[in-house]
Order: structure tokens, then sequence, then C-alpha cells
């Protein structure tokens, strides 16, 4: 740990999770609307050997202390390359390496491996944000150029934060999600109204094809969810990187059997099911749930079903959360299949910060050029949404 004393503030850097109370730090991230800010996730990474020295990230959270009192926090990590990050940042890091200028290391803020909108500074209720951001930012600076860093990164941003860590010297760059929002829907077929009529017809086509093909889906929640399924959540996980994401196999067996004692109550499992053997699924989605809110993880299947994936990934997770009165539902990172099935682009940002004078001057000359076509992307993707033409015009958030 790294001490920095300020004012009436101490600013600690700690190196591992597991070295901050618990208690502390929830009692600034319970309140939030992601659930990936929260200390049993984010230790749960460390420990089971996910997100580490030897995998690239290196742990050095920031902390605010005030007479033993934790204030302020952010997870952060040193890291010497862009893997599992979900922000492709590789034109950037190209382009600083032709000028002959380090790219890595680099300082990064998020919870790793997970781009999911939420990421922010956690500060304690009724503490002055702009005086706390301020004091970290210079602690950042100070770390940064103490470890020749060459840049800080926040992936993934609460969109209220944005303009907090923007006057503070950081520049947006824009990027897109695919996000399902419930607009007060009252079952799957009313959901399904928003569709014009050939779309409408091809989600009934696939939800049936599962059915014929003699599965049958359930859904597990908290402490419902036997303690058998938790290792079979990395099997499915691990078959899927190994058919499509080579190298993408960030998560270890460990992380997903710490869940089972540690974090249980937010996890929502889709496992499907052979009609004559309702005991091994033969493929499951993982979600997490926090609130009205919910998360698409990871999904994996032992054999081939037609249009099972839709089913475990979209619409069962969809009914559920209509059911629920879930109001947003994030399937995660991708949108091949997405747009079709009800997931309009949604605008997300990360934010930067360089301290090579020259590269962050370049940075700052493009990157709004980079977001114009990010922007038109966007509008030119919710154009195409098979929806009836009182829904297509959705608003994309600031």
């Amino acid at each position: 740990m790294v001490q920095q004393p300020k004012l009436d503030y101490s600013v600690i850097w700690v190196n591992r999770m597991a070295d901050i109370p618990q208690s502390a730090w929830d009692d600034l991230a319970q309140p939030l609307k992601t659930p990936f800010l929260e200390w049993e996730w984010l230790n749960n990474i460390e420990t089971s050997g996910s997100a580490t020295a030897k995998t690239g990230w290196l742990p050095n959270h920031l902390t605010v202390w005030r007479d033993r009192q934790l204030i302020a926090a952010a997870p952060m990590y040193v890291k010497g390359h862009s893997y599992g990050e979900f922000v492709f940042d590789q034109q950037w890091a190209d382009l600083s390496y032709r000028l002959g200028i380090s790219y890595y290391p680099k300082l990064l803020g998020m919870t790793p491996f997970t781009p999911a909108v939420g990421y922010r500074f956690l500060m304690a209720p009724g503490e002055d944000q702009d005086e706390l951001t301020q004091i970290m930012v210079s602690a950042i600076d100070h770390f940064c150029d103490r470890n020749h860093l060459s840049g800080c990164h926040f992936l993934f941003v609460d969109p209220d934060w944005r303009p907090v860590i923007e006057r503070n010297g950081f520049k947006s760059w824009l990027h897109h999600s695919y996000i399902w929002q419930n607009k007060g829907f009252s079952s799957f077929e009313d959901y399904l109204k928003v569709f014009n009529a050939n779309q409408r017809r091809n989600i009934k086509r696939e939800r049936k094809a599962v059915a014929k093909a003699g599965l049958t889906l359930k859904i597990f929640t908290g402490d419902d969810i036997e303690k058998s399924l938790f290792p079979l959540i990395y099997s499915f996980y691990s078959s899927t990187c190994d058919k499509f994401m080579w190298g993408s196999k960030y998560l270890t067996r460990q992380f997903f059997k710490q869940l089972y004692p540690n974090y249980r109550q937010r996890v929502v499992l889709i496992a499907a099911y052979r009609e004559e053997d309702d005991q091994k699924p033969v493929g499951m989605s993982f979600c997490i749930n926090k609130g009205n809110h919910l998360y698409g993880r990871y999904w994996g299947c032992f054999e081939e079903f037609d249009c099972l994936h839709f089913e475990a990934c979209y619409y069962a997770p969809i009914e559920w959360a209509i059911g629920q009165g879930i109001t947003m539902f994030d399937p995660g990172a991708g949108g091949r299949h997405k747009k079709r099935r009800g997931f309009p682009a949604t605008a997300n940002y990360s934010v930067h910060r360089f301290y090579d004078q020259r590269f962050d001057r370049i940075f700052q000359n493009y990157i709004d050029e980079v977001n114009l076509m990010e922007f038109e992307e966007i509008e030119a993707i919710n154009q195409d949404l098979p929806f009836t033409k009182r829904e297509i015009n959705f608003q994309i958030p600031d």
C-alpha cells in the first residue's frame, strides 16, 4: 500500500480487495444500480485467479478515508494489454507505437471482463462529489507519473458520472451496447406487439423450435439454485469460449464455484433440459440481477439445438424480466443477433486521459470525429429495427 495524506483525507492505494473491509466498501457500492462494483464480485474475480498480476490485471484500488471511515473508492488495475476490456483501443495503441510513445502499461478503471454500464467513483452520501473527485484524480495523476503509466481510462461509465469526470480533464469516447427496455409490458405476448408482423412470426417460430426439440427451460434464482449447478456454469462458459472466442476464457472454474457461497443471491440461471431428463441441463445462460436491472453474462450448450441460444439468452430472460417488473436487460457484449430481437443500440461511453501531451492532442483532435461516426452508426442500426413504425424512434441516452 502507498499512503498519501491530503488535507483531512488519507488517500490509500490497495493491492487486494481482501484488504478492504467488505462492509465499508459495500456501504458505498450497495446503493448503486450496478451489481458489478460490489465487494463480493470484485473480490471473487481476484481470489479466483481471474484478474491478477499473472493474467495482466494488477489490482491497485484507490480508497479515500477520513477518521478510519471509507468515504470514497474506485476499483482500478494496472494493465500491460487490452484483453478483457471490450473497449477496443488497439488502434490507439498502434498509433502510439508508431509515434514512438509507450501505450502500456496503463491505468484502468472498470470491473474486469464485464462490459456493463455503471462504473463510477464510489462515494459516501453527503460528501462533496466535486471535491472528492478532484482529490482522487490528483492521486491518479501522481500514481501514473510515479509508475510511468501512459494514461488513465474508465470504461462503461455511469452516464450520470460522466460529466463529473469530464470536468476533471477526461475526454469521452462513444460506443454502443444493445439494451432492452421494459415499456410497461404485461406479458411476452404484449411485448411482441412492438415488432412488425414478419418478425413476430419469426420469434414465435424460434420459440416453438426449442419446444419441438423436446427441451424445457427452467429459471432458478438465489437460494433456489442447487450448489451442483455452479460448476456447470463454468463448463458451459468454457465450451462457448472454446467454440467461438479463442483466447477469451478469462474467468476460472474457481470464480463460478465461489459464486455459490458468496453471490448466489444475485444469480439468475436459465437452464434447458430434455423432457426425458430434468436433472442434467444441456444448455444454460447465466445472468445477474440487482433491483430492476438484469445483466446477461455467459451462455453455453453441450449440444446444438436450433434457436436455443435465442430462447435461453433473450426470450426467456425477457419473459422473466417482464414478470418480475425488471425495467432494463443488458444481454451482454456482441450484437449481430440482438437488434432483431428487441435490443436497440444504446450509447455508452468510456473516458480517457493521456499524459504524453503530443498523443493527448491527437486524441482530443480526432475523438469528436470518431464519436460522430459512432453516433451515425447507432442511428443507422436503430432505423433498421424490425419494429412497427410507432416504435422505431428510440431515444439514445446522453
